[in-house]
């Protein structure tokens, strides 16, 4: 390389450092990003685990990536005219820059391991994975289809809880969707609930925790209330790894904390065991 290249390259390292490298948000390690796309974006150091987008999530848990979306067309409006620092129609529109998506699901159908399920995949970076009506909706007819179809259907969730821009609108989704699932579970129709980070809220205390198998990922945030809304309520210090995936699991709220690599195969056991079907 030429004085003219190294020049440039010294120019642009920041840009090459932010392209090539990347800080572990745990043990503050910096780290090769290839490293941590091949770990299925978990910190290869300590065992972190990145958030993934929905679409990463699919293309990890499908049968060679791949599979077909549906419900797509699905977008929210801004019936409370509700503004804050911005308008919600402003931030629905940043949202949609943002990941592509028109809001934070995606409803998807394909296999695993050859067998048919259908997977609603819940994308944070918009706006924090919040559950409004297009996502009630959406999780909703997910839950319809797989009754309809007798499919089983596997969420997994991220999400900061309830849309406060959508008011009783985004409340009355946590109803919806558990009646629907309350008519999966009467007519036998697997229903597994993956938790990652973070789940709370109104997402927490409807779909997400009503799985006939709730599993969840390592030191995911879980919980309704935030810790220190807890404190400030009960006047009392919280135990250490309060409303994480592993204190659920010793205190029964949780049947199982899965590592990523492992995620796909533990959910294809789980369905053949509701499907009743060997290998």
């Amino acid at each position: 390389m030429g004085i003219a290249g190294r020049w440039a390259v010294i120019q642009n390292r920041d840009g090459l450092m932010s392209h090539y490298w990347t800080r572990c948000n745990n043990c503050l390690r910096i780290l090769y990003k290839q490293d941590i796309l091949d770990n299925l974006s978990v910190c290869p150091a300590c065992n972190f685990h990145f958030r993934l987008t929905a679409g990463e999530r699919l293309q990890m848990l499908f049968d060679k990536g791949e599979y077909e979306l549906y419900d797509r067309n699905i977008s929210p409006v801004d019936a409370l005219q509700f503004e804050d620092l911005k308008s919600y129609s402003q931030r629905l529109v940043q949202g949609m820059k943002k990941t592509g998506f028109p809001d934070a699901v995606l409803n998807a159908v394909g296999t695993m391991d050859g067998i048919r399920v259908l997977i609603c995949a819940m994308e944070f970076a918009f706006m924090g994975g919040s559950m409004g009506s297009v996502v009630g909706e959406k999780v909703t007819r997910a839950l319809e289809r797989a009754l309809r179809e007798n499919l089983p259907l596997i969420v997994t969730s991220s999400s900061g809880g309830a849309r406060m821009q959508e008011g009783v609108l985004s409340l009355m989704q946590m109803m919806k969707t558990s009646s629907a699932i309350a008519r999966l579970e009467a007519a036998g129709v697997p229903f597994i609930s993956v938790l990652t980070d973070p789940t709370t809220g109104g997402t927490t205390a409807s779909y997400a925790m009503l799985g006939d198998i709730n599993i969840a990922e390592p030191n995911a945030l879980i919980g309704f209330a935030g810790a220190r809304v807890i404190e400030q309520t009960i006047r009392e210090k919280l135990p250490k790894g309060f409303q994480r995936s592993e204190f659920l699991l010793k205190h029964g709220m949780l049947d199982a904390v899965v590592e990523r690599r492992d995620l796909r195969d533990y959910l294809i056991r789980a369905v053949r065991l509701f499907l009743n079907r060997s290998q």
